[in-house]
């Protein structure tokens, strides 16, 4: 994979192109012409949604953005619109494919797919097998498939990085991504792949089966340790509340089936108001009961009052018959007093008076006596009334006791039936989960092929030689890193070099204590570590045919020979500039681009080297290496007559 040329597009439809060719492609010029916005257009063409073109002229004027990658036999255009006003990211893409793709014009674009398709199809003509990162199987992070965007750490050395004796690979700086770099290199080296993931993928599930397993079969086996002791407990309370099981059945099992047969017994509903009907009637006979003795006892009082009072006239009726108070005998009409003639003076008005008090008085003792019968048979017709009374409420009181009862009963039978029920309930719940002796054997059975499996697996992906063969592979990198340090003019060039991937660096092997890059010192050094190690990278994997692109972006690398920045930016991209700076170490500028002249001609022919540079060589083979004239702005990028985008437009 490799770029064909990158194309930007005006608001009003005019296009700036820029091509490429295989080898040395160096790009020089004054500053702030867009030099270095050209490794975030192809990494932003490449499925990457962040948009990270610097603000400035590029934001204001360029509306869409287009690269042609060149694979074997194909070309494929993506392109992508410009963010809108604030945004950062844009996910949306045009993507053309064929034999041979030109550039269409701004009126033919629109989008037709999204960066998941740009990065699928990519990562499929690129030819990075279906893998997955090698994850181990304590890690607490996931596995993922690795892609074309698990390059991008291999083809961008951005100003600034080139030289930065912490960090090797691009991106390495921000959180997970040295992680990622770890797990994803070796597949694009081809030590680690699809069957070490599958494997390990197996053996995942096979341990998480195997575990679930052991887990049921504990439950089984402490199921059927307690099930018996469960057993007797749960008939004994269904005794309790008096569930019918049978006799014939010994096996506490059978038992408890046989009380799941049991039925609630009908319960009648409780007659309540004929209980209250009875105690309204209880109520009414005993305020009969009430009045009638109060008549009674009228009666009795009355009685007891009059028997005094006719004591008293008696006597004073005897008193007044032995003295013969009255003049005529009442009973025979004789005359009986002795003292005086009959009817002497009988006529006069105080005699008269003084007869008929006698006679009055002799007549109510005659109705006191005659009152007695009567008021002996009024009472005895009272007591016997009270007696029918009492009978009556005796009756009743024997209704009330039988309907209390009849009701006590109901709601005797009625707790008797909930009891029953949750007795039932506790019962069919333990003979669901009762495990039967085949359902031991069968997890017993489950639980030996597991294991079998998991011992399997486990020795197949111990016969794994993956990390044997990572470590060959950085052996065979390293093989041609000291060659380049020592072409770069860098230090400790006759010790041998190699990749660190645990700690993402380059160390050189000097006896006795090996050197890691960020314990050197000097721009010159750093940049020469930088591009041993990449180009020894791109080196092997052309050689051998990995899925990495075959180019690599290098952003300003002959900075460091010069005094200062700004005696770099005043070689402006021309040759007579450049050789002015006396100051500079023009000898070493040479040398490193010789260097990159040799690498794509020699050790990775066809390779892209994309420079963009401030120097610029007065040699013929660096002027033919140019891929266009010097951007003195202009040229530049973007045109300056370029109109700018209106707000609303962005």
């Amino acid at each position: 994979m490799k770029i064909k040329s990158i194309h930007i597009y005006g608001l009003d439809g005019r296009r700036r192109d820029v091509k490429f060719h295989d080898g040395l492609n160096v790009i020089t010029g004054r500053s702030s012409t867009g030099k270095s916005a050209l490794s975030d257009i192809i990494e932003y063409c490449m499925g990457r949604s962040t948009f990270n073109v610097p603000e400035g002229i590029i934001r204001d004027k360029v509306v869409w953005f287009a690269v042609i990658y060149r694979f074997i036999g194909e070309e494929v255009l993506v392109a992508k619109p410009a963010p809108s006003a604030g945004a950062q990211s844009l996910s949306t893409a045009m993507i053309r494919r064929g034999a041979k793709v030109d550039a269409p014009d701004l009126a033919d674009m629109a989008v037709n797919d999204s960066d998941d398709g740009v990065v699928a199809l990519l990562t499929q003509l690129l030819g990075i097998q279906e893998n997955t990162t090698d994850v181990p199987l304590e890690s607490s992070r996931l596995s993922f498939d690795a892609n074309i965007k698990h390059s991008f750490y291999y083809l961008f050395q951005k100003q600034g990085l080139v030289t930065n004796k912490d960090q090797l690979f691009y991106r390495q700086n921000e959180p997970h991504q040295p992680q990622t770099i770890k797990d994803t290199l070796p597949i694009l080296l081809g030590v680690s792949g699809r069957d070490k993931f599958t494997l390990e993928s197996q053996l995942r599930i096979a341990q998480r089966d195997l575990r679930l397993n052991a887990k049921l079969l504990q439950q089984a086996r402490e199921a059927i340790d307690n099930s018996e002791e469960r057993a007797i407990g749960l008939v004994s309370e269904a005794r309790a509340v008096e569930i019918p099981m049978g006799d014939g059945a010994t096996n506490v099992v059978d038992l408890l089936r046989k009380a799941l047969e049991w039925q609630p017994t009908p319960v009648s509903e409780d007659d309540g108001a004929r209980i209250s009907v009875i105690e309204r009637d209880l109520l009414d006979l005993r305020e009969q009961r009430r009045e009638v003795q109060r008549r009674i006892e009228s009666a009795q009082q009355f009685s007891k009052r009059s028997e005094g009072f006719e004591v008293e006239a008696s006597e004073q009726r005897d008193r007044l018959k032995s003295i013969r108070a009255l003049p005529i005998n009442g009973e025979t009409g004789e005359w009986q007093w002795p003292f005086a003639r009959a009817d002497l003076g009988m006529e006069m008005p105080i005699a008269k008076a003084l007869l008929s008090e006698l006679e009055s008085l002799n007549d109510e003792l005659t109705a006191v006596t005659g009152e007695r019968p009567a008021l002996a048979a009024y009472l005895s017709g009272q007591e016997r009334e009270l007696s029918e009374i009492a009978d009556k409420i005796r009756v009743k009181e024997v209704e009330l006791s039988s309907a209390i009862s009849s009701s006590e009963m109901a709601t005797t039978l009625g707790n008797r039936n909930t009891a029953a029920s949750r007795v039932v309930g506790r019962i069919s719940l333990f003979l669901e989960g009762l495990v039967p002796n085949t359902e031991l054997i069968r997890l017993q059975t489950e639980e030996r092929r597991l294991r079998a499996r998991v011992a399997d697996l486990e020795e197949r992906l111990g016969a794994d030689d993956s990390d044997t063969r990572l470590i060959s592979t950085l052996s065979n990198i390293g093989l041609h890193m000291s060659g380049y340090i020592s072409a770069l003019g860098g230090e400790f060039a006759e010790f041998p070099a190699r990749l660190d991937l645990h700690h993402l660096t380059m160390v050189i092997d000097r006896p006795g204590r090996p050197i890691y890059m960020s314990r050197t010192g000097g721009g010159e050094n750093h940049l020469a570590y930088h591009l041993a190690a990449l180009l020894s990278l791109h080196r092997f994997a052309g050689t051998y045919g990995h899925p990495i692109p075959r180019f690599l972006l290098i952003d300003q690398p002959s900075q460091v020979y010069f005094p200062s920045d700004a005696s770099y930016e005043a070689a402006g991209g021309s040759v007579d500039e450049t050789e002015r700076q006396e100051d500079a170490d023009l000898g070493a500028v040479r040398r490193l681009f010789e260097t990159l002249q040799e690498f794509v001609s020699e050790h990775a022919p066809g390779f892209q080297l994309i420079v963009t540079e401030h120097a610029n060589l007065r040699e013929d083979w660096f002027q033919r290496s140019l891929v266009e004239p010097p951007w003195s702005k202009p040229p530049a990028l973007v045109p300056d007559d370029w109109p700018d985008i209106p707000l609303q437009h962005q």
